[in-house]
This record gives C-alpha cells, structure tokens and sequence, in this order.
C-alpha cells in the first residue's frame, strides 16, 4: 500500500493556506489562493500534484459538505421570498450565456477542424450548453468568506443555481437526445420532478424525526451532527444515483431542512470545522489539479479569449437582467450575475458528456479548460468588487468569529 496520499494531503493543506494568505493580503478572498495553489502544484505548471482517485473522492465529498452547510446556513423564509426572482435571473441566465456560446463556436467551428460526430449547429448548440452552467460552490464559499451568505443577493443566488442545475440538464438532455436516440427527455424531465417530490417527502419526515428527538436529547448533541450526515449524504446519492440530479443539489436541499430545527447553529459549526479543516481546501485545490493545458494554435487562442469574455459577460449581463426586472437594484443585479459566472468543475463534465456523445470537437477542449479556469478565479475576485460598497445588514457577520464560535461549543462538555 502506498502512502503517498498523506504527503499530497499535506502539500494540499499547506499551499492552499499559504496562497489564501498571499491573497488576503491583496483583499482577494482567500478562495482564490485555493485554486491558485492547485495550479501551481498541478500538471499546468510544477507537476507536484496530479489527480488521483483518492483526491476526486475526497474533493467531492468536499463539495457536498460546503454545499450542505449552505443550505444550513440559508433562511429559508428569505429564499421563498427570492423564489420568483430565482426562477427568472436562473432563465434569463441561461439563454443568454446559450445563444452567446453558440454565436462565438459559430464563427469558429467548422467541418475542417471538427473531429465530431453529431452535425456543426448541434455542436454550436452545445457549446452554448457548456456556458450555462454554474457551479456555485465557489460563490458559497466567498460569500462566506464576506459574510453575505444570508443576504436577499445570497439567497437569490443559492435559488438560481438550483433552479440553474435544473435547466441546465434539461437542456443537456435535450441536445443529447438529438445526437442520441435511446435518451428519452419525458423520463428525464418526470424523474427531477420526483425527486423534488420525494426529496420534500422525506425532509418532512426527517424534520419530524429530529424535532422529536432534539425535545428528548439536551446534552450529548454530537448524535444530531452524525444524523444529519447520515441524511445528507443519503439525499445526495439518492439525487445523483436515481434521479439524475447533481448530488450537490441533494445536500443543498438536505441542509435547507436541517436549518428549520433548533440545533442548527450546533450542527452548522460541527460541519464548518470540518469542511474548513480538511475537505474545503481539498476540493478547491483539486479545480486546479485538475487543468491540463493541450498545445494551441492561434486560432484556438483567439476562440479561447473571445469563449472566455462572453462566458463571463453572458451571465453578469443575462442574470443581472433578470435581477433588474425583478427589481432588484441595479448594484444587487451586479452582484447576483457575478455570483453566477463561476463554472467550475460543472462545465467541464457536461463537456466531457458532450465529447463522448461526439457533440463536442476535441480541438475544443483546451479552450473550455481555460474558460473554466478564468472564471472559476475570476468568480470570487468580481464579487468582491460587486459587495464593495454594500451596506452591512444586522444579519451580516464577519467570517471566523471567535466569539461566535466560543458560543457555540461552550456548552458541550468532552466526554458527554
């Protein structure tokens, strides 16, 4: 057996700590010192790191645990209010970003360089799916950072990205099934559904299961903390596994009932030391391990920067029209669209789906990898600028409170 793991795990800790510092200093969230230092150590420049089965699992584990402390950390009350608004800047947001993508692969894809498949407008078409996507992990965990998580621009983003997942696969699905007969988009369509229901089914039931024992229960609080992983990895499985939803929508959704029970705060800074501790910097720095950069003819290059504008413009400018029809304020708009922008590794497996299923021209790959990049840093770094001259609510908290914290666990005693 090897244990190679530990040094990775060591080298993982500690740069994605150094580099979040490096950018504190420059008041960039320490986020982005977390993808950097992936980069850094990865294939894409000092080859220290390279992807490994071990990573990828951890790293999603990472994700689901971030996003269910979201969902533990969101007021439910806010996100109904934000839920028509959520709908619309998550509809706009994605036809923008999808006739921009097609309009850019356009004027580059043609029968001379493609090696696919399916015909040049499917391939157009899907290139435009790709720019759809959203992977709001690294917006939860900036807007953490900033503590603006629970804010109306927070909570409107968190519904987006969920309803965003939504009709992401309905589109994917719809482009797909075109390429590939045996995929049935009626089956796809009817089992997200169920799974909404079901999911809805069984977080009543578990909010009854909690609210039951919590009543009996005052002191060793560490079993609600097992309970709720229990639930939280369970939905997630049951999402991804059976009814083709992402598993981070499961734990968001697994998270949003534990928050309506009233050992929350208890769980929520169980779920923080962790995922802060260990999982957080292991998936962030995994994005970058990830990137390995193909070699690049001019023209590709050009597709590159001219894929990357569009795919960040397309969502500040499709979601933050749909903030403003929803009369959001025009600063509110601009933060609710760069919390959009990040694609993260959500891009790159809808565009790994694609390529097998011949949508996609493999000269293309390069150029996604890079849009991925770019906006996965650039993410963080624009909503920072976006909630500069936000006024702090009561609500707000500064991230790593250590009075906060010392509240939360001054009650429980070892042992217990």
């Amino acid at each position: 057996m090897s244990y190679d793991f530990l040094l990775d795990l060591a080298l993982i800790l500690l740069s994605t700590k150094l580099f979040g510092l490096l950018t504190k200093k420059f008041k960039m969230p320490q986020v982005v010192g977390a993808l950097v230092a992936g980069l850094v150590l990865g294939p894409a420049c000092l080859g220290l790191l390279t992807e490994t089965d071990f990573i990828t699992k951890l790293s999603e584990v990472g994700v689901i645990i971030l996003m269910f402390t979201a969902g533990l950390e969101t007021d439910i009350r806010e996100l109904k209010r934000t839920g028509k608004a959520s709908f619309v800047v998550a509809l706009i947001g994605v036809i923008v970003p999808l006739i921009g993508g097609f309009a850019v692969a356009y004027f580059f894809n043609h029968e001379g360089i493609s090696d696919a498949t399916a015909s040049i407008v499917l391939q157009n078409v899907f290139i435009g799916v790709i720019l759809t996507a959203t992977s709001v992990s690294i917006t939860v965990e900036t807007l953490k950072e900033m503590g603006k998580l629970n804010t109306r621009s927070g909570n409107t983003i968190l519904g987006a990205a969920i309803i965003d997942d939504i009709l992401g696969i309905v589109a994917l699905t719809v482009i797909t099934s075109l390429a590939d007969t045996s995929v049935n988009i009626g089956i796809v369509l009817l089992k997200i559904v169920l799974f909404f229901v079901i999911a809805g089914g069984s977080g009543y039931f578990i909010y009854l299961l909690f609210n039951k024992f919590q009543a009996k229960y005052h002191k060793d609080m560490r079993r609600f903390v097992i309970l709720s992983f229990v639930f939280c990895l369970l939905l997630s499985y049951g999402a991804e596994r059976f009814f083709g939803v992402a598993d981070i929508t499961g734990a968001f959704i697994a998270g949003l009932i534990i928050s309506n029970t009233e050992r929350t705060p208890y769980i929520a800074a169980r779920f923080e030391t962790l995922s802060y501790t260990l999982l957080s910097p292991i998936f962030f720095a995994s994005i970058g391990i990830k990137v390995v950069l193909p070699d690049m003819t001019p023209s590709i290059i050009l597709f590159s920067v001219l894929l990357v504008v569009i795919a960040i413009l397309t969502k500040i400018v499709g979601c933050g029209l749909g903030a403003k029809l929803c009369r959001f304020s025009t600063q509110e708009s601009v933060q609710i669209g760069t919390g959009m922008v990040s694609r993260g590794e959500v891009a790159l497996i809808v565009a790994t789906k694609g390529a097998a299923l011949g949508l996609m021209s493999s000269v293309f790959f390069g150029p996604i990898i890079i849009m991925v990049v770019i906006t996965t840093i650039a993410a963080p770094i624009l909503l920072k600028l976006a909630f500069r001259h936000d006024v702090p609510s009561p609500g707000d908290e500064p991230p790593d409170s250590p009075l906060k914290s010392y509240e939360l666990l001054q009650n429980e005693t070892p042992g217990k």
